[in-house]
């Protein structure tokens, strides 16, 4: 019976661990899982979890795009980004943001793109907006 409830507790502990969750970005020490670049700048970082659990940590939001257009198999639990405005609230859920790119908001790899909670402060800058499916759409259609 004590190996039945050990099994049990070591499974149950296993089960835990593989929950979607995101990690904490070291800034200046973290890479960049596509480009490989050092993760310095806060407010156009990203992030995706696997089901699994597995986090992949991005320096911009177009590296991020760009990894899921090369990997469209794997099944991502959250994909997340900072808010331009508020970059130390946390992160986004993806899917629940508006995308803005343009010429005014340089992004570290050089797309313009930023990412906000709020329409209304994206319009503010002269430039495109999106929301989630059409900026996979808009990446997906690039070389």
């Amino acid at each position: 019976m004590k190996n039945i409830s050990l099994t049990f507790v070591v499974l149950l502990l296993g089960f835990a661990a593989c929950k979607p969750a995101p990690e904490p970005i070291n800034y200046a020490s973290d890479s960049c899982h596509f480009c490989k670049m050092t993760i310095v700048s806060k407010p156009f970082s990203a992030e995706l979890v696997t089901q699994k659990g597995k986090v992949y940590k991005f320096d911009a939001i177009e590296c991020m795009m760009n990894h899921l257009k090369a990997d469209s198999q794997t099944e991502y639990a959250l994909h997340l980004v900072h808010d331009l405005q508020n970059p130390d609230g946390g992160f986004t859920n993806a899917h629940d943001a508006i995308f803005l790119i343009s010429r005014e908001i340089k992004s570290p790899m050089g797309a313009n793109l930023s990412a906000h909670k709020n329409k209304e402060e994206a319009a503010k800058y002269d430039g495109k907006l999106y929301y989630w499916d059409e900026l996979k759409a808009y990446f997906n259609s690039q070389q």
